[in-house]
């Protein structure tokens, strides 16, 4: 998928047979619009875990850490929408429980349309494509501005848990240790940890590890980066210690998790420089 492009995918595209790329706490280079047409499951957004079902919206804006663990009679689209974009978007993360079954059809045409669109691959589909995504965020725009819409008003715990998922993203590939997400955020690890906790269901080093295993998963099964190049990446002192980093957070090596097609093509090239694997996420 070309992140220059919009693009729309089923939900089971975007799974496929692998939960944890969209189960694990991570971020993403482009704006995405969730639409739950069946199913229940539990969201991980802007700090907070909230249960998720049908007819539910949920847009994810460019670099917002998230994580959606979709019930296996799951259904929904996916709207992939690239950073940059001239469309009018929200600028926060929003998760809205549609009820009106008028709105829920508007929505879901949509979407139909320009899947359609998508798939003829005529002249100008781009452009098309486009026109029928504008079509989605004014939708979206105006159920965020009905009144039934409105969030509900955070604690201060929740401040605190949507500060830290602001964090993660612009730090993970650092190293750094919990100590430094509390002083960033004027509090101490422990009263940190807690509060993540009661917000997401998950410590503050979870999300961390989490965004990290992600990060590293993807780098390891769709690009032939060598091991230790993205080790040093993710901010790990060896490539011994990702290793066992690797074989406890996600039940194996790196190795492990490479493709034969992947193994073959490392053994015949020279190791590649680290500055490209951030594009490479």
């Amino acid at each position: 998928m070309s992140l220059t492009q919009l693009n729309i995918q089923s939900l089971a595209q975007i799974v496929g047979t692998s939960p944890w790329r969209l189960g694990l706490a991570h971020d993403r280079p482009y704006h995405t619009l969730f639409w739950f047409t069946r199913g229940q499951g539990r969201i991980l957004l802007d700090g907070r875990r909230r249960g998720l079902g049908t007819h539910n919206a949920v847009f994810v804006p460019a670099h917002a850490l998230f994580a959606i663990e979709p019930g296996p009679q799951s259904l929904g689209q996916v709207v992939i929408i690239p950073e940059g974009t001239p469309l009018r978007l929200p600028d926060m993360a929003r998760h809205l429980r549609v009820r009106d079954i008028h709105i829920q059809s508007e929505l879901t045409a949509l979407i139909e349309v320009a899947q359609r669109e998508q798939s003829q691959s005529r002249p100008l589909s781009q452009d098309a494509l486009e026109a029928h995504v504008s079509l989605m965020s004014v939708w979206l725009r105006r159920q965020i501005a009905l009144e039934e819409h409105v969030p509900i008003k955070r604690s201060a715990g929740e401040r605190l848990s949507q500060r830290f998922a602001q964090l993660i993203p612009e730090n993970y590939t650092s190293g750094a240790s919990m100590s430094f997400y509390a002083d960033k955020l004027s509090v101490t690890p422990t009263h940190l940890t807690r509060t993540v906790k009661a917000a997401t269901g998950k410590t503050a080093a979870d999300l961390l590890t989490e965004r990290v295993v992600h990060a590293a998963r993807t780098l390891l099964e769709t690009t032939d980066h060598p091991a230790r190049n993205i080790a040093k990446h993710l901010g790990f002192g060896s490539a011994a210690y990702f290793t066992r980093f690797m074989q406890h957070h996600a039940g194996s090596s790196p190795s492990q998790l490479r493709t034969p097609a992947q193994k073959t093509s490392i053994a015949q090239q020279k190791p590649r420089p680290t500055n490209s694997l951030r594009a490479a996420q």
